[in-house]
């Protein structure tokens, strides 16, 4: 499936089920891999309306924004989602959205009540989710087979691979989805890889290392 196909895939999967935060959050990283990065923003910009606990789709929609040089709307984005990533714990996109502040000269802000616990546990050694940034479970296994399946069982955690495996059911049931299909099942990992964070860069890398 080219870039056109899953721009329209992800649109009308939006269009679907306006409140599905996922859908969004693909169809922006779709729109800014084809630079269409005022449509990104906006889709971004949406992923927080729906769900305004999700730091990461801050920090993009805040990066988006200076792509379009709108720095003084990049600025408002990225202290909001510092503020929900402090207060939630999410150390990853707190931490990204702490270095784009300070590359355009503003001040990271001071959030009360920040969850100061996932530092803590990180500290003394703690399983920490590479997509959340957050301390969770790892599996027992690698939920499938593959350097895929290897790279998700060392970066990702329980927690975070059991959210997807329900959004996975979102993905399947509106896109109707036959996995016995080849082409159905490769839309189903697309989804999956882009819910972990596994971007096609890293996705070529494990699969090369076959």
């Amino acid at each position: 499936m080219d870039l056109q196909q899953r721009i329209a895939q992800f649109e009308n999967m939006a269009q679907a089920d306006p409140e599905n935060e996922m859908a969004h959050f693909s169809l922006a990283g779709a729109y800014a891999q084809a630079e269409r990065f005022a449509d990104a923003a906006d889709a971004y910009l949406r992923c927080t309306q729906v769900n305004p606990g999700m730091s990461k789709a801050f920090q993009l929609a805040g990066e988006t924004l200076l792509r379009l040089g709108d720095q003084a709307r990049a600025a408002e984005v990225l202290a909001r989602g510092y503020e929900v990533a402090a207060l939630k714990g999410d150390l990853m996109p707190k931490r990204a959205i702490a270095d784009l502040l300070k590359s355009i000269g503003r001040p990271v802000p001071e959030v009360a009540g920040a969850d100061t616990t996932a530092e803590a546990l990180i500290a003394s050694g703690a399983f920490v989710c590479h997509k959340t940034g957050r301390p969770g479970h790892q599996m027992d296994r690698p939920p499938f087979r593959g350097p895929v399946g290897q790279w998700v069982h060392q970066h990702i955690s329980r927690e975070t691979f059991d959210e997807w495996i329900r959004q996975g059911t979102k993905v399947i049931n509106e896109l109707r989805l036959d996995l016995s299909r080849d082409q159905d099942a490769d839309t189903y990992d697309r989804y999956m890889r882009e819910y972990l964070g596994i971007d096609d860069a890293l996705h070529a890398r494990l699969r090369s290392s076959k």
